[in-house]
């Protein structure tokens, strides 16, 4: 019992984490740049793979040796680390809860003809059902499984009925004809990038698989989720190829209900509607828990009130999309700010993987650690980039 108890929490929070990353962005980012790189696209993808390995397995096993949250990890390292890497994750997973909540009011638009706000507050009222049971916590790893393991049977299916050509496809992942760097670190960003780092390492601290002995299951779990995330990306890279190939050109307003829609026809549209709500609730569902793993450890009141605080992030992100819709400036500076808290987050992890007063005598592998300072450097590259632009543009 006690293997099969294991066994469902391993692999909750690795579609915890795979699930938290297939969001509104995530289906967007991945039609447009197949639009804008047709095959060699899959190079993008293999290579943000490994980056994104890399990345989770740094993380997710220096939680699990030193027995803490992130942010007790960096205010170990540096007094005051912790406070201001949750303080941005924080902003920037409740600016991106407000995505994903118009996200799933667009998908139950799709389905039903509903408006999006409504559709928002359906969305969100079943995040919030989720929490308001006494076994949350077990009910949302089963969620969050079912709803990703259908996901990867409709975009499947859509990519077999838009034939992609699979053997360019799969010359040009490894003989790329062009390769663009800023398409690969937003795929990292957007599949590593700000909470989704630690959703599945915290969920796992909190269900008390931790210490060394758990590390094989720890590195299980994080492989997995990054392995349930790219399966995901590659079907859905090989529907919208299947379209471009064939010559027809994705609406600019909604690529990958375009992709659905010239693949499958009405049906297929209707399918983007069921991916759409899933992939934006379960999005819902990591960016509040998660957000709120972050907080919890620095007031005891909210670790005893946890499910009711993870309910009102969620009702706040609703509340401001049906009453505000997006806010533009909050999104692009939100957006800004996540690009560099990977770098930040990783970097501290990479310090405290050093560090025996956090991690005892664990001996963290060198290769991880060379993956990680190449993440760092790409990511501080990047982020800082975008931050300047959009500062200048909002200022």
């Amino acid at each position: 019992m006690a293997a099969k108890k294991n066994l469902n929490v391993l692999l909750g929070a690795a579609f915890l984490m795979a699930t938290s990353a297939v969001g509104p962005g995530f289906l967007t980012q991945t039609t447009v740049f197949t639009q804008t790189l047709a095959a060699s696209f899959g190079f993008v993808i293999l290579v943000s793979i490994v980056l994104d390995i890399g990345v989770q397995l740094n993380v997710w096993r220096v939680i699990a040796v030193s027995e803490k949250r992130a942010q007790e990890i960096a205010n170990m390292v540096l007094p005051g680390m912790g406070i201001f890497i949750a303080a941005l994750i924080v902003l920037g997973g409740l600016a991106f809860n407000i995505g994903n909540v118009g996200g799933a009011g667009l998908g139950f638009n799709v389905l039903f003809g509903i408006s999006p706000e409504f559709g928002a507050v359906l969305g969100a009222g079943i995040a919030i059902a989720i929490f308001l049971l006494r076994e949350a916590k077990r009910v949302m790893d089963r969620f969050t499984q079912l709803m990703g393991l259908m996901m990867i049977m409709l975009i499947m299916y859509v990519a077999f009925t838009s034939a992609p050509p699979l053997k360019e496809a799969l010359v040009r992942s490894v003989l790329p004809e062009q390769i663009d760097i800023i398409a690969i670190i937003t795929l990292v960003g957007g599949t590593v990038g700000g909470y989704i780092t630690f959703a599945g390492g915290h969920r796992l601290l909190d269900a008390g698989i931790k210490g060394k002995d758990a590390l094989p299951q720890v590195t299980s779990s994080a492989v997995s989720g990054i392995s349930i995330a790219s399966l995901i990306r590659i079907f859905l890279f090989l529907a919208a190829l299947g379209v471009v190939s064939q010559g027809f050109t994705l609406d600019p307003e909604n690529p990958p209900a375009a992709v659905f829609r010239l693949a499958a026809g009405n049906t297929g549209y209707k399918l983007f509607g069921i991916v759409m709500v899933s992939a934006a609730i379960t999005s819902i569902i990591g960016s509040a828990y998660t957000s709120v793993t972050f907080i919890k450890s620095f007031n005891k009141r909210l670790e005893r009130w946890e499910n009711w605080a993870i309910i009102s992030f969620i009702a706040i992100s609703t509340l401001i999309f049906i009453t505000i819709g997006k806010p533009v400036a909050l999104l692009i500076l939100a957006g800004a700010l996540n690009g560099l808290i990977l770098p930040l987050s990783l970097g501290t992890i990479l310090l405290a993987a050093y560090n025996k007063r956090i991690v005892g005598d664990y001996r963290h592998p060198l290769w991880l650690t060379v993956f990680g300072i190449l993440v760092v450097l790409l990511m501080t590259w990047m982020g800082g980039y975008t931050l300047l632009y959009q500062l200048s543009q909002l200022f």
